[in-house]
């Protein structure tokens, strides 16, 4: 009727709304083909679709056209029938209305030969998972997605991560078949290049109608004609004008057309310095990026922007406690209605008087009956026989077998197996025979088989488990081949070594030359099935642990009498095995039942499939075989490798038995082959699905009919629904919904039931997903060795609704989900391994497997190889998918393709995807026989060793439980009662040092109001007293100063300022000079002629274009009217080099101290007012901002002062400082201190400890040192550089017993960890555990604490305490509020006390926004008080604010008249139990970070440090971390140190942990190499410098991943 039609090369026209009822009809008989391009011919099929709605459509044939099978597409899209769930076929509907409507469709080749090649060769490899229906489906779903253009921004990779092999370099992974020659091709059909096109393909692009990219989230294309492009221009016209707001970066972007592809020019000239070589990175489109970044920033925020499901619910939030959000159950949600089901019995065990009463007695009967009947017959790998095993031989064999394990092992005393011990069988696929033998002679000696894989290498996917099994069944010798034998790796001497995790075992060749023959007058003892272990089956679990299912003797029996009852087997009939014959239904049907009822086994190993998967087929037509045991992939090659084969006629199978019928997607192999099959004689009542499992063994198995009239029974349920557990038929016009097809009835002698799956085991109702449970002899009976587990498997009493169990027996938990449909048939919708629960509602990860599977085009992935599971973050269940990547796919590619499969998860599941990541070809996990390993895939993924080429998390749309964001409270005003010193019924959080006034000690240099004038008092009374010693790399000493050389030294330095620099009393001079002796000598210089210095570090000779022009800002913005320095550094301003990084011919008079005049000076200079200025103290705060601090004369002596008590510093002390010299208390203890105490200074450079990390510690040792101070730097260096020398250096006499106080000079908190592993080490050298401490300063105060302890009088006590550790909750922490908690709790975080407050100094802790006083258990900002705070910021601006802000604040309330400075670092005080020297409880101050650097995220305060210190602790690749915020996103840096392949393991792990520890979702995680994130001299990350450089795309990262 059609058949002119079929060539037509003009678009066909369809019928697309076919009435609802015709379409169930329709689907229902034809078993919904599912098909895709080439699976039946187009004349073929337009006649079956002819035939099948001819009934219904009342039209003329002329006007009836043909059309692809595609309109299956309105499946259940148009289905109303009732929401009961009603599986039987609908009558004939008597009115119509059809409605027309035009699809563009491609034209079909001429030859359906070319199409199956095409298929192919494109290696679709595993269709267990597909149904156009659902293919299309996702179609829809991702047109739907289409309009609502969600722009996802692609991730960027460096140009070495993308090029990851050659593709000559892969084996290809599809060993479906050899790739032979392209067919020949039809015209208009498409070239292979395009992968696998199937009716799919085309359907999509009829949907995408001429959209370029297929993607409903196309990524930014080249040039600026992507969605970032747009952005980025909108964005140039708006300036931010803040200074504090991130610099605008935007305006690189430059305008072109997206046809011409040209270099990227910048708009704007781009001075910021390069990072290192920042070369250009490619994002995947291949287009240079210049500033990308903060465009697909942007592009991120807004895609967040959009709604997403489901809301945030209010809820009450604790002032302490973040609660998570719990999942309220949804008030639509479908409930289960139906009435509560009964149980099913199955027909009864009919007993057929010649039945065996044990399956060793029916061996025996046949092996002397009919020796010569053949048992089993093997295949080599061309497909011929190998090898007839007849029941003689077999008989004959396993005795030998039964003899030999009994008698042969051990002595005759001890034998090493007795009757009722577990061997281990060890056999390859493709040796049934050897393994049938060893089987049986086990059971004739009465010993447990327990059949195992064979172990190829140490470190098998699951062997380790596999051996633990081993290990708990006491297994002790395990049988196997010769050939087996020979194959297993070897050691150096021969033998076979130990697997990883097995026990020790005897392995024990089962061939008959190499057993002795048994004695006459020995035979097995055959008894009655009886309720002995007979084998153990091994069952791989959900988590990779590995069970021993225990079958009985009688079970066996049972079970094999069951099969042969429901299949029909009778003696002698042939029966074709595929599947693996050493456990579930190969075994049942193809070892245990076939002896029973004497039956033919041809045995097709799967090397043989993996070259012909014909071959069954053909096994089958050659032996006329009457049963074959397949699985859905094996019926999918078979079509696919099926090529108009003239000579297949399959009419002789009454039973093809689908193994894996219980996958609801095996649903669409089945249809597919009966199609293509039917015209070969395959009849449609022979495809008989069964579902099994482990411990109930066969469950159901669908009986074959002599009756084709009866269809098998379909459901069309909806996905939503069955996420909630209840069966739906699809009513609505829903795109989600699952076909499944019965499996059958209930085993004979059984019962079955449904239970409900989490808790009590309380039966179903008829319309409610449960776990199928069975009643049966024929079942396991425990998990060997596991009580407790056996318990909740194999002894389960279901109960009814009143609570009263249904019967007296125990039932068998079967691991399947299901519902028993109308007439008894039961339906399988997934398995509890594959069941996530997410949010409250049930996925199967098949059904998403499938979803991912149906999203076209599929040629970047491979089809057998996608992994789902999940993976608790933040106590929910979330989704990962991973698959393996084609070689040839581009990034772009599997990149669209990754956004299409979330897209339609969410669609269709409406489940968000947490992490979708892609693999190389050949790099997941495999099981032996090819599948993925699933277990151990997910072990690879939490561990960060999966190496994924691509991944794309999504925490922003899926994970909802975040607690609710924070709502700042109005903080108590002023109106509260302050009584005393409590504020809101807290103690008023302050405390002071000693009072400098009232201590008196006989401290001369308190008479001199000047450093100037103590110099010149020590030149004269102590003038060879040695104040000042420098040290070499080496350890020996440099050069020192008495007090008198340095007096001279400043002179001559004060006599040259004046003369040759011309300069005048209040000139400011920069003095760039390496860490030594003559930066001090400058320092006096400047100060005996009345100039002010201030110190610079000098630029980098290796590193002149960045280190320079930080050195030309500080010496403009601080006004020096002249530069002091070295001759070599003084050249060095003036090189070639450095005039091309900044203009040379701009600097100040530059002076070089090298060469003095010998004159002094007339007079030395004498300030009039101590409140002069007497230095200026230049430093880059860690958010990069640079700042000159004005320090005046009294100040600088009160400083001094101060830190002479503290330390209790004299002329007879030495003191060892490890610093740099150029700001803050490093400088003060380099250049100022030893002039006012008298002390002698041993000056180490922290820059010769990069040459030499033990000079710091062994001039510590050498010159005897009480007192040293360091940095966290040369802390980290030493514990670094020196972990493993600790014993070298103890034999070169290292000794730190001496040392009395090591202190860090720091301005942050405490780094507790690094403190620790730094005394831990150091500890067998010496080093008092006590004797480490900390010290904090900051810009207005450059020492608030300093801790000596005081270790030299230990036995009196000590004049300072120990420095206190607490644990603060850090939830509460981050709502500012200070809780303390036991070490150890959950969520709590270790603080160090930042030292003992400084003599003078007061502190107070104050609200940043409000300035009121805060409590003790508050977090707030710390405020001091003190004669040595820094008198302003000096300004070129002149920015009077912020100065009187930051140096003049006042309280809004309580003590509103002292003046305070401001520090810009959190913190809280904490009185302790301790008392100080004159009896004072310590209050201990505790920092917890700086404001500027804190993060406001959700209306909590979060530090960097915390977030960083849980990502570093992520992965052990991760080196360093630093984070900052972008426009509400958490931008994440993480070092890499490792191979980069490694790069994209960390985007996972950064994300779960810093959901998990820290209640955020990271925005952007960036991957660099070690060495990136900037640190200043102090060791302190530069996290804002770091942030510019990002967003300016200078950090030629490895890897960039947006979290969506």
């Amino acid at each position: 009727m059609l058949g002119d039609r079929s060539h037509r090369k003009s678009p066909v026209p369809l019928y697309k709304d076919v009435c609802a009822e015709i379409l169930f009809a329709f689907c229902s008989d034809v078993c919904l083909f599912s098909l895709s391009a080439g699976d039946i011919t187009q004349k073929g099929y337009e006649k079956k679709r002819a035939k099948l709605l001819g009934a219904y459509l009342p039209q003329p044939p002329g006007k009836f056209l043909g059309a692809a099978h595609s309109c299956v597409i309105s499946l259940c899209l148009s289905l109303s029938l009732s929401p009961s769930l009603s599986l039987s076929l609908p009558v004939c509907p008597s009115g119509l209305e059809a409605s027309m409507a035009h699809e563009r469709r491609p034209p079909m080749g001429p030859s359906s030969a070319s199409r199956y090649h095409r298929r192919r060769s494109s290696g679709t490899r595993d269709e267990r998972y597909r149904s156009d229906v659902h293919t299309e489906a996702v179609q829809a779903a991702l047109a739907k997605h289409k309009e609502r253009k969600v722009a996802v921004p692609m991730p960027s990779k460096r140009r070495s991560l993308v090029v990851q092999t050659s593709m000559d370099a892969y084996t290809p992974p599809d060993t479906s078949s050899g790739s032979e020659e392209e067919g020949g091709q039809g015209e208009g059909t498409p070239t292979s290049s395009q992968g696998s096109v199937s009716m799919d393909h085309w359907i999509s692009r009829a949907i995408h109608q001429g959209s370029t990219t297929s993607s409903s989230s196309s990524s930014t294309q080249s040039g600026g004609s992507g969605a970032a492009g747009r952005l980025a221009d909108v964005l140039a016209q708006t300036h931010v004008k803040n200074h504090s707001a991130p610099p605008d970066v935007t305006t690189y972007t430059s305008e072109h057309p997206a046809q011409v592809e040209r270099p990227q020019v910048s708009t704007v000239p781009r001075t910021t310095p390069k990072y290192g070589n920042a070369e250009l990175m490619e994002t995947g489109d291949g287009v240079p990026v210049s500033s990308r970044v903060s465009a697909k920033i942007q592009q991120l925020v807004n895609t967040l922007k959009q709604p997403r499901r489901p809301p945030l619910r209010e809820f009450f939030v604790d002032d302490f406690e973040e609660l998570l959000e719990v999942q309220q159950p949804d008030p639509n949600q479908p409930r289960p209605e139906g009435a509560q089901m009964l149980t099913m019995r199955g027909e009864q065990l009919g007993v057929v008087t010649n039945w065996p009463p044990s399956l060793e007695a029916a061996l025996q009967r046949w092996g002397t009956i009919s020796p010569k009947a053949p048992c089993l017959t093997t295949m080599d790998t061309n497909g011929k026989p190998l090898y007839v095993l007849t029941y003689g031989k077999l008989w004959s064999r396993s005795i030998k077998v039964a003899y030999n394990i009994l008698h042969k092992l051990g002595t005759k005393q001890e034998p090493m197996v007795r009757p009722g011990d577990r061997v281990a069988l060890v056999f390859p696929n493709n040796d049934p025979a050897a393994f049938m033998v060893a089987f049986y002679g086990c059971l004739l000696a009465e010993v447990v088989p327990v059949p195992i894989e064979v172990p190829l290498t140490r470190k098998d996917a699951g062997s380790q488990q596999i051996g633990f099994l081993l290990g708990s069944c006491g297994v002790t010798v395990a049988l196997t081949s010769d050939a087996c034998h020979k194959g297993l790796p070897k050691g150096p001497t021969g033998e076979i070594p130990q697997f990883k995790g097995w026990p020790k075992l005897l392995w024990f060749v089962t061939e008959s030359k190499h057993l002795s023959k048994p004695p006459r007058d020995w035979f097995p003892h055959i008894k009655d099935a009886n309720n002995d272990t007979a084998y153990i089956e091994y069952k791989t679990c959900k988590d990779g642990s590995v069970l021993g299912v225990t079958v009985m003797r009688i079970a066996l029996l049972t079970h094999c009498q069951a099969l042969t009852q429901s299949c029909g087997y009778t003696e002698a009939e042939t029966i074709v095995n595929v599947l693996d014959f050493k456990k579930d239904v190969g075994l049942w049907h193809g070892i245990l039942t076939s002896v029973m009822n004497m039956m033919h086994v041809i045995s097709i190993p799967y090397s043989l499939m993996k070259v012909n998967p014909l071959s069954w087929i053909q096994k089958v037509c050659q032996y006329k075989a009457k049963v074959a045991c397949v699985k859905s992939r094996d019926m999918h090659w078979a079509l696919v490798a099926h090529r108009d084969q003239r000579d297949i006629n399959l009419s002789s199978l009454r039973m093809l038995v689908v193994a894996d019928g219980s996958n609801p997607w095996s649903i669409s192999s089945c249809d597919a082959f009966l199609n293509v099959f039917q015209s070969k004689g395959l009849r449609p009542e022979v495809i008989c699905p069964c579902a099994s499992s482990p411990e109930a063994l066969t469950v159901a198995i669908r009986r074959p009919t002599d009756d084709s009239n009866q269809p098998p029974g379909r459901g069309v349920l909806s996905m939503q629904g069955l996420s909630h557990g209840v069966i739906r038929v699809d009513t609505e016009e829903r795109l989600s919904v699952l076909t499944v097809q019965d499996v059958g009835t209930v085993m004979p002698g059984a019962l079955m039931c449904v239970v409900k799956p989490e808790g009590v085991p309380q039966l179903c109702r008829t319309d409610e997903i449960g776990e199928l449970c069975v009643c049966s002899v024929a079942t396991g009976t425990s998990y060997y060795g596991l009580s407790g587990m056996t318990k909740n498997t194999f002894e389960v009493f279901p109960m009814n609704s009143s609570g009263a169990p249904v019967s007296e027996y125990p039932f068998t938990r079967t691991g399947l989900l299901g519902f028993v449909g109308p007439g008894g048939l039961v339906f399988i919708a997934g398995k509890m391994d594959g069941l996530m629960v997410v949010s409250g509602r049930r996925h199967n990860a098949d059904d998403i497997v499938a979803t991912a599977l149906a999203v076209e085009p599929m040629k970047f992935v491979y089809r057998g190889r996608i992994a789902v599971f999940s993976v608790t973050v933040l106590h929910d269940e979330r989704i990962v998918v991973v698959a393996e990547q084609r070689p040839d796919s581009t990034e772009e590619d599997s990149f669209q393709w990754m956004s299409r499969v979330l897209q339609a998860i969410d669609s269709i599941h409406n489940v968000g995807v947490f992490c979708l990541a892609l693999v190389p070809a050949n790099t997941l996990p495999k099981t032996p026989l090819g599948g993925i390993h699933l277990s151990e895939t997910k072990q690879l993924f939490l561990e960060g060793s999966l190496h994924p080429c691509n991944v794309l998390m999504c925490p922003h749309t899926c994970v909802t439980n975040l607690p609710k964001p924070r709502q700042k409270q109005p903080e108590i005003g002023p109106a509260s009662v302050m009584v005393g010193n409590l504020v809101s019924g807290k103690r008023i959080a302050q405390a002071s040092g000693r009072d400098l006034g009232q201590i008196e000690d006989n401290d001369q240099a308190r008479k001199f109001l000047f450093l100037s004038e103590v110099l010149q008092w020590r030149a004269q009374t102590t003038p060879d007293h040695v104040l000042f010693t420098l040290l070499s790399s080496r350890g020996a000493v440099l050069s020192s100063l008495t007090c008198l050389q340095l007096h001279k030294r400043a002179e001559k330095i004060a006599a040259m300022l004046m003369e040759r620099g011309h300069l005048q009393d209040g000139d400011h001079v920069a003095l760039v000079y390496p860490p030594g002796i003559d930066l001090i000598a400058a320092f006096y210089g400047c100060l005996y002629a009345g100039c002010v210095p201030i110190t610079v570090r000098p630029p980098h000779p290796q590193n002149i274009a960045t280190t320079l022009p930080t050195v030309k800002m500080i010496v403009e913005v601080s006004r020096s009217a002249c530069v002091m320095t070295t001759q070599v550094i003084s050249k060095l301003l003036k090189s070639k080099e450095a005039s091309a990084a900044v203009d040379v011919r701009t600097w100040p008079p530059v002076l070089d101290t090298d060469d003095l005049p010998k004159k002094k000076p007339p007079q030395l200079y004498k300030p009039s007012n101590p409140d002069t200025l007497a230095y200026l103290d230049f430093s880059v705060s860690t958010t990069g901002m640079l700042a000159g601090v004005k320090m005046s004369h009294s100040a600088t002596s009160a400083f001094c002062r101060s830190i002479k008590l503290q330390c209790e510093l004299y002329p007879s002390r030495e003191v060892a400082i490890c610093l740099d010299p150029y700001c803050g208390l490093g400088f003060v203890l380099w250049c100022l201190c030893s002039v006012y105490s008298g002390h002698q200074s041993i000056l180490i450079p922290p820059s010769e400890l990069e040459v030499n990390p033990a000079l710091w510690l062994l001039a510590v040792s050498q010159f005897r040192v009480r007192d040293t101070f360091c940095s966290y730097s040369v802390m980290e260096l030493c514990t670094k550089g020196l972990g493993l020398q600790t014993e070298s250096l103890k034999s070169r006499g290292l000794d730190l017993s001496r040392v009395r106080t090591c202190v860090v000079v720091a301005e942050e908190r405490p780094r507790i960890a690094l403190t620790q592993s730094f005394s831990k080490l150091f500890k067998d050298l010496g080093l008092h555990p006590r004797a480490v401490s900390t010290s904090f300063g900051c810009r207005v105060n450059l020492a608030i604490c300093l801790q000596p302890h005081r270790l030299g009088k230990l036995d009196q006590g000590t004049s300072g305490p120990d420095p206190t550790t607490v644990y603060v909750d850090m939830r509460a922490l981050r709502h500012d509020r200070v809780r303390l908690v036991e070490r150890g709790s959950p969520h709590s975080l270790p603080l160090m006390e930042s030292g003992k407050i400084l003599p003078g100094v007061r502190i107070i802790i104050a609200n940043p926004e409000t300035k009121g006083p805060l409590g003790d258990s508050h977090l707030g900002e710390i405020w001091v008080h003190s004669g040595h705070n820094g008198s302003g910021y000096f300004t070129v601006y002149g920015d009077e604010a912020l100065q009187s802000d930051h140096f003049n604040s006042r309280l809004s309330f309580g003590d509103t008249q002292t003046v305070w400075a401001r520090t810009g670092y959190l913190g809280f005080l904490r009185r302790t139990e301790l008392t100080d020297a004159s009896g004072e409880r310590h209050d201990a101050l505790y920092v917890v970070g700086a404001l500027d650097e804190a993060m406001e995220l959700r209306g909590m305060r979060y530090h960097p440090i915390d977030i960083e210190t849980s990502v570093i602790r992520a992965h052990k690749s991760i080196m360093e971390c630093a984070v900052f915020p972008w426009t509400n996103l958490l931008v994440v840096v993480v070092e890499l140190e490792g191979s980069e392949q490694e790069a994209l393991d960390l985007v996972p792990l950064v994300t779960n942990a810093v959901l998990e520890e820290h209640y955020l979702i990271v925005g952007v995680v960036v991957v660099v190499d070690v060495g990136v994130i900037p640190i200043n001299s102090r060791g302190e990350k530069q996290r804002m410098h770091l942030r510019d450089g990002f967003l300016a795309d200078q950090l030629d990262p490895i890897y960039v991943a947006y979290n969506m």
